[in-house]
């Protein structure tokens, strides 16, 4: 029998319910704020990163840059450049398309189903067939960590998740969800640049606070500093209670003085301090395997999101999967991690740069290593 959670009215409900918070978050003036924050981290790196190499940073507005070097150009708008193109930007978000073409390389990837609103019941016989939580994502579109849920374990946790799903995309998807640390791995062209464990989004009791409360501080800090802690501030959604239940915790919940306390499995919304550095604990099976990835969708600037319990054996030993091919990267965290700063915007430019270069590219190229070879941190 088919649950009361799946019945049209009910789905039609949720989803009205969904689109009106987005509009209310996307309508928040803290969140703009916080945007215009991150603006001037990108505009502030990608002019160091020119300045360093001897190149010629001209702003051209609505966060649109210039970037030349004698005859060459690159043109970026915060963490989007010139290197790879429409189409396979178009396969890398389209999550589906994405996961057929890595297993056909020989990849794992979590085991998944894509469905929509009029067909929730075919997620619903998926999530009682993995006996354990799942994740509800949009299939195509989105970035960023917008409109994923976790820790799926019931029919009304799928139709909420499903309507708020389904406020970025039609086409949704269920997966089972793989435990493990989440790892993050750059790539440029085939090669590691870097790579970062990514801890969870969490906050600490006080005695006092309630978890809101605890939320509300913790993103007030982030307005007042910055970038320097996180790129977002923290969103109370229904990942975030899925989280806290999972947990025996609630919004309401007053955590002791000293506690931490996980807010999301989805990572997006931690603060930069948070991530470390992970490039010397990886195998080089996993390293191999990020890079098959990029192949497998042809990004040559590409940030590979591992799931495993174990960096150190390869994904089949670990039961670990790749979860997300990005196309163009967050450079955030990159520069913003507990242990230092990898500058992914001097790597980017110089190698655009270079190639793009027709005039004299030896000696281009001998005057940017000289430059980056100076200035590298």
């Amino acid at each position: 029998m088919q649950s009361l959670w799946y019945s049209r009215p009910t789905l039609e409900a949720l989803h009205f319910l969904a689109m009106a918070k987005a509009y209310l978050r996307f309508r928040d003036p803290r969140r703009k704020r916080a945007g215009k924050h991150l603006d001037a981290f990108y505009d502030r790196i990608w002019r160091e990163a020119a300045e360093q190499l001897g190149a010629t940073y001209h702003p051209l507005g609505y966060g649109i840059a210039d970037i030349t070097l004698n005859d060459a150009l690159v043109r970026t708008i915060e963490n989007t450049c010139s290197i790879d193109d429409p189409v396979t930007i178009a396969i890398a978000l389209n999550k589906l398309l994405s996961y057929r073409l890595l297993n056909e390389s020989g990849l794992p990837t979590p085991p998944h189903l894509g469905f929509k609103l009029k067909t929730i019941d075919r997620a619903g016989d998926f999530l009682a067939s993995v006996g354990g939580m799942c994740v509800v994502k949009p299939a195509s579109g989105t970035g960023g960590g917008r409109g994923i849920t976790t820790g799926i374990r019931s029919a009304s946790h799928l139709a909420r998740a499903a309507a708020v799903a389904a406020v970025y995309d039609d086409e949704l998807m269920i997966e089972q969800q793989v435990q493990g640390d989440n790892y993050r791995l750059l790539y440029l062209d085939g090669v590691l640049l870097d790579a970062f464990v990514r801890k969870l989004p969490s906050v600490v009791g006080d005695g006092q606070s309630s978890i809101t409360g605890l939320v509300h501080k913790a993103n007030a800090e982030r307005l007042a500093q910055g970038s320097g802690v996180s790129q977002v501030l923290l969103t109370i959604d229904f990942d975030m209670r899925r989280t806290l239940a999972n947990q025996g915790l609630s919004l309401r919940s007053v955590p002791a003085a000293g506690q931490v306390v996980t807010l999301k499995i989805v990572v997006n919304e931690n603060r930069g301090d948070d991530n470390s550095t992970a490039t010397e604990q990886l195998c080089p099976s996993i390293i191999d395997a990020g890079a098959r990835a990029a192949q497998a969708l042809h990004v040559r600037l590409a940030g590979i999101d591992i799931i495993t319990r174990d960096p150190t054996v390869p994904l089949a030993d670990s039961g670990g999967v790749v979860i997300e091919v990005n196309t163009t990267p967050n450079y955030y965290y990159h520069y913003n991690k507990s242990d230092g700063c990898f500058p992914v915007a001097n790597h980017v430019l110089k190698h655009l740069l270079l190639s793009s270069s027709k005039a004299n590219p030896g000696a281009i190229k001998r005057e940017i290593a000289w430059a980056f070879r100076n200035s590298h941190n």
